[in-house]
């Protein structure tokens, strides 16, 4: 688990090949687009999906926040997919892992699926924010913007880059990092993915056999 340290507006930050970005001083683990609760709604739809994701995806959490000793672990929106993540099974699971680390602060910037599935119950143990949420230097949002004063970092778009030609292409997640904002890849296993479209004087920053690499950006968007 070997991170990548990033200078951003002269603020650091770690990106990780699990698809989250730690901000060393604050202390705080970030995650975006988690959508616990998503590959159930599809199987209850008749679609053939692995189960287990939600086991999963807290394991690595469990897994990040001993890497780092983060104090705070934000959810950048989507945590639950839809109202059928608020099922007993994926509510007792949630809120049994969240027990085993009660000396960390949670808190969930609240997404456009987690309006639509409904606010978390308040026993499970994570705040509810809405965005822009002020950290230090931070605007932590769902949705990627623009916020005067701060660097954003948001989730909301499953960022991904495209590797080779017909059959063999390969559609990798990545870190999307512009100049006022910076959007981090879908955290959760089963979630779909965007091509980004990087600007002149973005990085963008692959997610890759365990490693994160910096892609080099085209030269149409240099231009």
């Amino acid at each position: 688990m070997n991170p990548l340290a990033v200078d951003v507006g002269g603020h650091g930050l770690e990106l990780w090949p699990q698809k989250a970005v730690y901000l060393p001083s604050e202390q705080a683990l970030l995650v975006a687009d988690v959508h616990l609760g998503k590959a159930q709604a599809f199987r209850r739809l008749g679609v053939p999906v692995p189960g287990g994701t939600t086991q999963h995806n807290l394991h690595t959490l469990e897994t990040l926040l001993a890497h780092t000793g983060a104090q705070q672990l934000v959810f950048l929106g989507d945590l639950l997919h839809a109202p059928q993540s608020h099922s007993a099974a994926l509510l007792e699971a949630l809120q049994h892992w969240r027990s085993r680390h009660s000396q960390v602060s949670m808190a969930l910037v609240r997404g456009n699926h987690d309006r639509r599935a409904g606010d978390l119950p308040a026993h499970v143990g994570i705040d509810l924010v809405d965005e822009p949420w002020p950290l230090g230097p931070w605007a932590l949002c769902h949705h990627p913007q623009s916020v005067q004063g701060r660097y954003a970092l948001a989730g909301h778009v499953h960022p991904a880059v495209h590797v080779g030609r017909g059959p063999d292409r390969l559609r990798l997640p990545c870190f999307h990092l512009g100049a006022q904002a910076g959007v981090l890849p879908a955290f959760g296993d089963f979630t779909g993915a965007h091509a980004v479209q990087p600007q002149e004087g973005d990085r963008v920053f692959v997610v890759a056999e365990e490693t994160v690499r910096e892609w080099p950006v085209s030269p149409r968007a240099r231009r």
